[in-house]
């Protein structure tokens, strides 16, 4: 199972050490994300499969305090605020979970009858 992260650079700087890993089936998996942002921060994490678009998994204000955030598709971030980290989790990876993934983080959210999005303060 394949897993490669891609970040980027800019204003708010964003950091993801984990560029490529190899899990087994069923193995816990981590991929860490540090920012550094001043002000009101939002944090996403974005899968994206071959030749699909990429897929919103979970989002977070970083004003809040610690907190484990709940997405889709069993993946779940640990909000860690005195460390400024966002770290992507599973406890079982399957095989279908083979992607890229991507961290983000926006000074911007905006709201959608279709949900939340949000508008990109640097390119992935």
């Amino acid at each position: 199972l394949s897993i490669d992260v891609s970040g980027g650079t800019g204003a708010q700087s964003l950091t993801q050490p984990d560029v490529h890993l190899t899990v087994s089936e069923g193995d816990r998996l981590e991929l860490r994300c540090n920012y550094s942002s001043t002000g009101m921060t939002y944090l996403f994490w974005y899968v994206q499969h071959p030749n699909q678009g990429l897929q919103l998994l979970l989002k977070h204000s970083a004003g809040s305090s610690d907190a484990m955030v709940q997405g889709i598709k069993g993946f779940e971030a640990k909000f860690k605020k005195s460390e400024k980290s966002f770290h992507l989790e599973k406890p079982a990876v399957q095989w279908n979970d083979a992607a890229k993934y991507f961290c983000a983080v926006s000074d911007t959210v905006l709201g959608t009858a279709g949900g939340a999005e949000h508008k990109p303060s640097e390119t992935l």
